[in-house]
């Protein structure tokens, strides 16, 4: 079935229509995450001559490597600006992708015959996918939206059914993953949901891009407020306390940064994008704030190490081969 990139933002913005709920029940476990071994086969990571993937999942920049992590259908696969590199197994589906100063977070399903429940709930790894740690609702839930600051102190996730422990909609966790509260969203008027970015250092602070703006809050969503026109954003993530974010004005795909305290906006050059392959995804490096990337609707990957100058296109509809 031909996919339109409207039917894919319908699902990256508004998978969730909104819907009032009572709910916001609190995840009292506690329990220490254990590490897992997600495969009964040696783990290695080695260089791909090449790579196809149907579909990717999200991008960043884990601080315990130097390689930019393109999470697929096929597992986790790593750019380092000249080389890709794939791990031997542990090939999940790591959908909410989040990189963090110490490894990537995560929901999804585990790669088959890993002996690993499905769904994954939200899972962390330390050692570049060798190993998880399960931190909350291992086996029973999927999140399709994961935000997660890369201090590791702040982790946001977006419920579609209610339960005994999160209420529907926005849950943060300052801990996480032990405990969890339901975000009141107070002055959040639009019609759906979306992509949830976090503050890099303070995981208070958090932006959700939807189909009529950004709304920011820095009281981990209990009051948001819109800080940009009523367009459609596709992307964001932060950059410092600036945020990187990519729209859809007048049929046109853009690239911006915002500040959110004045409201000012700067456009960044890139190369040109059809109206019909918008970006999905963005990262920025915490640790190199000129090292930026995005993926686009028809699985693009451009990545540029000087803020944005020059760029580099090292997959092309979802392929890439090494010469």
């Amino acid at each position: 079935m031909k996919r339109t990139w409207k039917g894919f933002f319908t699902l990256l913005a508004g998978i969730m229509l909104l819907a009032s709920s009572g709910c916001s029940g609190t995840n009292k476990e506690q329990k220490k995450p254990v590490q897992e071994k997600a495969a009964k086969v040696d783990y290695d990571i080695v260089q791909a001559n090449s790579i196809k993937v149907e579909q990717i999942l999200g991008i960043g920049y884990p601080g315990n490597d130097i390689s930019l992590y393109v999470a697929t259908d096929d597992g986790i696969k790593m750019y380092n600006g000249s080389k890709w590199f794939e791990p031997t197994t542990n090939q999940s589906d790591y959908i909410g992708f989040q990189a963090v100063s110490d490894g990537f977070i995560a929901s999804g399903h585990p790669q088959k015959g890993s002996g690993l429940k499905d769904p994954l709930g939200i899972i962390k790894s330390v050692n570049k996918g060798q190993a998880i740690s399960k931190l909350s609702f291992y086996g029973q839930s999927l999140f399709h939206f994961v935000g997660a600051s890369y201090s590791g102190k702040g982790l946001y996730v977006i419920n579609e059914e209610p339960n005994d422990k999160l209420g529907q909609g926005v849950n943060y966790s300052p801990d996480n993953g032990h405990t969890w509260k339901k975000s009141a969203l107070k002055d959040f008027d639009a019609d759906s949901y979306g992509m949830i970015a976090v503050h890099p250092k303070n995981g208070n602070i958090a932006a959700m891009s939807t189909r009529t703006g950004i709304y920011y809050s820095t009281d981990n969503a209990n009051t948001v407020k819109r800080i940009t026109g009523p367009f459609m954003v596709t992307a964001l993530t932060f950059s410092g306390d600036t945020i990187l974010f990519s729209s859809v004005e007048n049929k046109k795909v853009l690239l911006k940064t915002l500040n959110p305290d004045t409201g000012e906006q700067k456009n960044i050059a890139f190369p040109f994008l059809d109206y019909d392959n918008p970006i999905t995804y963005l990262a920025v490096n915490p640790k190199d704030p000129k090292q930026i990337a995005f993926t686009t609707y028809k699985n693009d990957l451009y990545e540029s190490i000087d803020g944005g100058i020059k760029w580099n296109n090292p997959m092309i509809n979802g392929k890439t081969e090494l010469k």
